[in-house]
C-alpha cells in the first residue's frame, strides 16, 4: 500500500508539509490550478529549491499582497530571521536564490516569511479578498470549501482539520466552535496550506500518512491573546483531542504549529517508528528558521508499506519489561512489592533465583507494562526494593482475541476466557475468582469446578 511516513524530529507546519509533498513529486502547476478553485485571491505562491543545514528540499511560501503594501517597510531586528540557504543548483545546473523579507505572525506565534525566489515554478495570483486582512470564522471557512469544486475528498479532509482547529479554540476560548473567529489561522495563508496539503496528497494518489512521534521544542510565543509557554494553547489542545502524545526536545522554538497539528491529528493513522515500509522516494519541507539542536526540516518518506507475511487475526501491542538483580532484600519486602505492582495495573510479576557476584543467592525480578507506565513501576521499582537501578525492554507482543462467558455448571454460574484465532477458540481458562467463588458455594474442591467449567464451555 503507498504510504508516506512523516519523520517530524523538527516539528511540523502547514508550509512544511506542503514543501516535503511537492518535493516528493506532487505537481505545482496543478496544485495552483486547483486551488484556483476556492476562488480566494489576494496571494500569490514562492516554491523554490533550497538549502537547510546542508539539507536539500523545498520551500512553500505563501505571500499575501496586502503586507507587502500595508508593511513594506524593513523588518525588526526582534523578528529578523536568517535566510535560506541558497542551493548550489539543480539538475539542470539553475541556481535558486532565497532572500530574507519582511515576516509577519501567523499560526498561533509562529512566524511566516516572506520570500522572493528566482524559481520557474514561482506564480502570481492576482485576485483581491476582503478578508485578508480579518480573518474568518469557522462557518465561513467551511462554506468557502464546500462552496468550490474541490473534489469530495479534499472537501472533506479540508473541513475536518479546520474542524479540529475550530474545536480546540472553542474549548480554549468557551465558546461553540461554529462561533469561532479565528485571528491567525482564518488567514488565506492558512486556508491555502491546508487545502493545498489535501491537494497535494491526492495528487499523490491520497497515500496512507504514518508519522514519527510529535516533537515539539520548548520556551514561550507571542499568540494573539498573549504570551504562552509551547506547546502553544491550540496545538496542546489538537493533539490532546486526539490522543497523540508529545515529547519535548531542548530546542527553545516552537516546532509544531496548530496547522501542523490539525493535520498530524486528522490524516496520520498511527504514530511510532518506521515500520514495514520500503521507501521509493523521499522529500524535505523546509522551514525557515536555523534551529539551534537540529534542521529545520520535515522528512517524508513516500513507499509502498509491506503486507504481513500473516493472515491471523491476533492482536499485536507493546510491552515493556523492567528487570533488576536483587541480593539483599528480604523475601517478605518482596512479597509486599509483588502485591503493591499487581494492585497499581502490572501486567505480571514474577522472579527466578539467579547466582550473582560473589556466588551469592539472589532473584532476578521482572515486572510488565504498559510503555505509558513504564516510568511509574520504574520508580516504584527504586522506592520498594534495593534496587540501585532498573533495565528496561520494549517488546512486541501478539495476542489471542480474548472474551469472557459465563457457562453454567452443575455447581453454578462460572466465567470463562476464550482465546480466539481467526474465529475459531483455541484456548478457554476458568477465571480463578468466579471459580473459587462457586467451590465455596458448593463445598467441593476448586478443581471440580476448574473441570464443569470446560465441558460447559460454548464454543
Amino acid at each position: 500500500m503507498k504510504t508516506i511516513y512523516l519523520d517530524i524530529f523538527s516539528g511540523i507546519s502547514g508550509d512544511m508539509f506542503l514543501g516535503a509533498l511537492l518535493d516528493l513529486g506532487a505537481d505545482l502547476h496543478r496544485l495552483e490550478d486547483e486551488l484556483g478553485k476556492l476562488r480566494v485571491g489576494g496571494y500569490h505562491l514562492h516554491v523554490a529549491k533550497g538549502l537547510k543545514a546542508a539539507i536539500a528540499g523545498t520551500k512553500f511560501t505563501v505571500h499575501l499582497e496586502h503586507e507587502h503594501q500595508n508593511h513594506g517597510h524593513a523588518p525588526s531586528a526582534e523578528h529578523h530571521a536568517p535566510e535560506v540557504e541558497k542551493e548550489h543548483g539543480d539538475e539542470h545546473g539553475h541556481q535558486h536564490h532565497s532572500h530574507a523579507a519582511p515576516q509577519h505572525q501567523r499560526d498561533q506565534g509562529n512566524l511566516r516569511h516572506d520570500f522572493d525566489h528566482g524559481h520557474e515554478h514561482a506564480h502570481t495570483l492576482t485576485h483581491k479578498d476582503d478578508h485578508t486582512a480579518h480573518g474568518r470564522t469557522f462557518a465561513e471557512i467551511r462554506k468557502l470549501i464546500q462552496g468550490s469544486t474541490l473534489s469530495p475528498w479534499v472537501i472533506e479532509k479540508s473541513v475536518a482539520i479546520f474542524q479540529r482547529i475550530a474545536d480546540a479554540e472553542g474549548r480554549i476560548h468557551g465558546r461553540p466552535a461554529e462561533k469561532v473567529h479565528f485571528h491567525e489561522v482564518g488567514a488565506v495563508d492558512s486556508i491555502v496550506d491546508i487545502v493545498g496539503a489535501c491537494i497535494a496528497l491526492e495528487l499523490l494518489g491520497k497515500p496512507r500518512l504514518l508519522s514519527a512521534s510529535v516533537v515539539e521544542g520548548f520556551g514561550w510565543i507571542q499568540c494573539a491573546h498573549g504570551r504562552f509557554p509551547i506547546p502553544a494553547p491550540a496545538t496542546l489542545q489538537i493533539l490532546s483531542a486526539r490522543g497523540v502524545s508529545i515529547t519535548q526536545c531542548n530546542e527553545p522554538h516552537e516546532l509544531v504549529t496548530p496547522t501542523g497539528a490539525a493535520i498530524l491529528a486528522e490524516l496520520v493513522e498511527s504514530f511510532g517508528p518506521m515500520k514495514d515500509l520500503v521507501p521509493n522516494r523521499i522529500g524535505f519541507g523546509l522551514g525557515t528558521r536555523d534551529n539551534h539542536t537540529r534542521p529545520n526540516v520535515l522528512r517524508a518518506v513516500l513507499g509502498e508499506t509491506v503486507a504481513a507475511a500473516t493472515s491471523l487475526d491476533w492482536e499485536s501491542d507493546q510491552v515493556v519489561t523492567l528487570q533488576t538483580n536483587l541480593d539483599d532484600l528480604n523475601s517478605e519486602i518482596l512479597g509486599r512489592f509483588m502485591e503493591l505492582a499487581m494492585t497499581a495495573g502490572a501486567l505480571d510479576v514474577f522472579y527466578t533465583p539467579i547466582q550473582m557476584k560473589k556466588s551469592r543467592p539472589g532473584v532476578l525480578l521482572n515486572l510488565l507494562c504498559s510503555e505509558a507506565d513504564a516510568d511509574r513501576f520504574t520508580e516504584l521499582l527504586l522506592r520498594e526494593t534495593s534496587a540501585f537501578g532498573v533495565r528496561r525492554f520494549t517488546s512486541e507482543r501478539r495476542k489471542l482475541r480474548r472474551e469472557v462467558q459465563k457457562v453454567e455448571t452443575s455447581f453454578g454460574p462460572v466465567d470463562l476466557k476464550l482465546g480466539k484465532l481467526n474465529g475459531q477458540v483455541v484456548q478457554a481458562s476458568p477465571e480463578y475468582e468466579s471459580c473459587k467463588a462457586a467451590a465455596e458455594r458448593a463445598g467441593v474442591p476448586l478443581k471440580q469446578i476448574y473441570e464443569a467449567a470446560i465441558r460447559s464451555a460454548r464454543v
